[in-house]
């Protein structure tokens, strides 16, 4: 008997013990979420060919928070409740055009070593252009301008407008699948 009453009591114990196992578990996994990373899933092809559609991975929170915004990261944006993987292509107060096919920065060619060079060629071979003319447009003092690695098919800053620090969620992401794709892309 005296047997039996600490196998019941051994059960409701192992049972608590569980159930704050499960809470905490539940803790840290909301605390990463919340300051470390956070799950992302690449939609289309706006990014290709350095992210793929159906590629998913984890985003960096905690370095947007220490190193902040620049020029050539990937970025996670947040329009109208849904999240867009982009790059970072003008800063605060800077202002950009394309003209002729060739993205300027308060009147300077910009270099984009990001861009994978025989995609471009081949994508104008066959549309004439691969980032369509625009601007100029001058940004306020927190708003990024970001755009796709493929132009031709990336809706961006080029047709909602400018994104402001707060609508920037993540930095970089590290790919996990497919597999043969694993990886941190950040610039």
């Amino acid at each position: 008997m005296e047997e039996n009453k600490q196998e019941k009591r051994g059960f409701k114990w192992e049972l608590l013990d569980f159930v704050k196992i499960l809470i905490v578990c539940f803790i840290a996994a909301m605390g990463i979420k919340t300051f470390i990373a956070q799950p992302v899933f690449v939609e289309g092809s706006s990014m290709y060919p350095t992210l793929a559609d159906g590629e998913f991975g984890f985003t960096n929170l905690l370095g947007l928070s220490l190193e902040g915004v620049n020029r050539g990261d990937i970025v996670i944006v947040s329009e109208e409740n849904e999240y867009w993987v982009k790059r970072v292509i003008a800063l605060p107060n800077e202002t950009i055009e394309c003209r002729d096919g060739v993205v300027y920065i308060d009147g300077e060619a910009l270099e984009e070593p990001y861009l994978d060079t025989a995609y471009v060629e081949d994508i104008k071979k066959n549309q004439g252009y691969f980032t369509s003319d625009f601007g100029p447009v001058t940004l306020g003092a927190d708003e990024y301008f970001v755009m796709g690695d493929n132009r031709v098919v990336s809706a961006d800053s080029r047709v909602v407008g400018p994104f402001t620090r707060d609508q920037i969620i993540g930095k970089g992401v590290f790919v996990l699948y497919p597999l043969d794709q694993i990886g941190y892309h950040n610039q």
